[in-house]
């Protein structure tokens, strides 16, 4: 498996990418606390719709500066991950992990932390303190995240949070 740098002209790979999954909790914020809500159903991978969304996406912000990097096997992208380009935070030193998506056979492989070391390494690089994480509310996103030294912040990004409000909002300091 190498993990590579990848470019706005390999946008259409991730259509490749099944994001299918059996999901038995999820996270809601209740008071500041994450609270696990059992759920139970199996999430579909993307349909056209919503792949072609993902892959504007993944385009536009390829093309204002973000970064990103995927996990290939041969030709097959078996993950990515993309890091924005615009600082957040009160003190703008904060960059977003826009997109982060592992294949479903392609799981519990390491794939998606070697990803988020590279969003990680890149993002000190261009001088950010933390990275900022809207996690879906799913208990292998969150746990993901936090086993990889994401926290709940206290400062949740309004434009982010409007987008979708019921992602959990964590930093991960850099």
């Amino acid at each position: 498996m190498i993990i590579r740098q990848m470019h706005v002209n390999e946008a259409d790979k991730i259509r490749q990418i099944d994001r299918s999954e059996q999901i038995d909790r999820i996270y809601k914020m209740n008071g500041g606390q994450l609270e696990t809500v059992p759920v139970g159903h199996e999430c579909p991978t993307w349909d056209e719709e919503h792949t072609d969304e993902m892959v504007d996406r993944f385009r536009r912000e390829l093309e204002q500066g973000g970064t990103a990097y995927g996990a290939f096997d041969g030709e097959v992208l078996a993950g990515f991950g993309v890091l924005g380009h615009r600082f957040r935070g009160r003190n703008q030193d904060q960059l977003q992990v826009d997109l982060m998506y592992v294949s479903r056979p392609y799981r519990r492989q390491g794939l998606a932390t070697r990803i988020m070391n590279e969003l990680s390494r890149v993002a000190k690089e261009r001088g950010a303190s933390y990275l900022y994480i809207s996690s879906t509310e799913t208990e292998s996103a969150v746990g993901f995240y936090r086993a990889n030294g994401g926290n709940l912040t206290e400062e949740v990004d309004e434009e982010l949070y409007q987008q979708e409000p019921e992602d959990i909002h964590m930093l991960k300091k850099l």
